[in-house]
């Protein structure tokens, strides 16, 4: 089956089409219309694949911009999509840092996929896309040279990591001291490693200060809820204790099997 999803951000827009691969992209500047981005990013993802739009099943919109289309089939806010994108592409992945236009988050995965935790700034525009474009931009750069110039640095200068706009005014100072482009750069980068970094290890403390976590026990034919999922119905449970899986059917989002010591269902 033909399926699409679409990422509305804040500043960026993207689209896939997807049959058991990717056989259609694309990416388009979100602006003052998310919609109308939205749109456009659909339309130029069916035409790089060669498909008209009555031939595609499914599709979910993600982003804050989610809301914005009435030809989703579905939403999943955009926490959950990293989660599962990347146990799809490596089910070992434990953990996501989110570089977003307006916010940056830390995700926190179960062993199924499944979102264990997160953290986000979304209230400080320090280490966001925007704040690096903006930086790059002081320094003479396009956003993607920003990366290759600190790697040739000899040294990291140091740079705010609490503020976008001190973050700003370090840079402007040594540029005016004539410091290198590359140490400049590399500043910047270290600046947003150690935030992410900090943003990490407050989620493993978190992490590791919870109780744990009661195994709900469940048979066919219980009604259950799920953090992303919402309603349920259980059809099958497959093991017990620790390593009870559980398959729930969840209407329109299919039938999804879960680890039930992770995943977050609660019986009703």
């Amino acid at each position: 089956m033909i399926s699409v999803g679409i990422d509305i951000g804040s500043t960026a827009t993207k689209a896939i089409v997807y049959d058991g691969w990717i056989i259609g992209k694309a990416m388009e500047p979100t602006g003052w219309d998310p919609k109308e981005a939205g749109l456009r990013a659909f339309r130029e993802a069916l035409d790089m694949a060669g498909i008209k739009e009555e031939r595609v099943g499914p599709i979910v919109g993600t982003g804050y911009g989610r809301i914005s289309l009435p030809i989703f089939t579905d939403r999943v806010t955009e926490i959950t999509c990293h989660a599962r994108g990347a146990h799809h592409l490596n089910p070992a992945t434990r953990t996501v840092v989110d570089i977003g236009g307006q916010d940056c988050k830390v995700i926190s995965l179960n062993e199924d996929g499944s979102v264990a935790d997160f953290i986000m700034n979304d209230k400080c525009a320090a280490g966001t896309g925007r704040t690096l474009e903006l930086l790059a931009r002081t320094l003479g750069l396009p956003l993607e040279e920003l990366g290759p110039r600190a790697l040739r640095s000899r040294q990291a200068l140091p740079v705010s990591n609490k503020c976008s706009i001190f973050m700003e005014l370090d840079v402007m100072q040594w540029m005016h001291q004539g410091r290198r482009v590359e140490d400049i750069a590399r500043g910047i980068t270290a600046s947003g490693a150690r935030r992410f970094s900090a943003a990490a290890a407050r989620l493993d403390a978190a992490a590791k200060a919870k109780p744990a976590r009661e195994v709900p026990s469940l048979v066919p034919g219980d009604r259950v809820q799920h953090d992303s999922f919402w309603l349920g119905t259980v059809v099958v449970v497959e093991g017990a204790a620790d390593k009870a899986v559980a398959s729930i059917d969840f209407g329109s989002q299919g039938v999804k099997r879960l680890l039930l010591r992770y995943a977050p269902v609660e019986k009703l």
